[in-house]
């Protein structure tokens, strides 16, 4: 079915391997910021121009994708925080909220 598609549309297939080429980008490697910006080359040369547009917000958000650093801990203790404060809306104020997030 996929070479049915392939060979009524070479758009898809080239669509394909711009796909698979980029799901090997988001493995950790020490080269991913060279794989990153031949990945985003190949692409701005490609005829799909809906890629484009997806490549350049790549481009910009280079950092989350070659540093090794994340804020995930950190958004996940605000998500906690702001879970706590909307099950007390309308009960307590601030103390109450501070003795919820030191015991959770």
């Amino acid at each position: 079915m996929r070479d049915q598609f392939a060979g009524a549309c070479p758009e898809m297939t080239m669509l394909a391997d711009h796909i698979r080429t980029f799901a090997l980008v988001l493995v950790r490697s020490v080269d991913n910021a060279e794989q990153l910006t031949a990945w985003i080359a190949r692409t701005r040369a490609a005829d799909l121009p809906f890629l484009h547009s997806f490549a350049t917000g790549l481009d910009r958000d280079r950092a989350a994708l070659t540093l090794p650093h994340h804020n995930g801990r950190t958004e996940g203790v605000n998500c906690k925080i702001k879970l706590l404060k909307r099950q007390r809306d309308g009960r307590a104020g601030h103390p109450l909220l501070r003795q919820l997030i030191l015991l959770n």
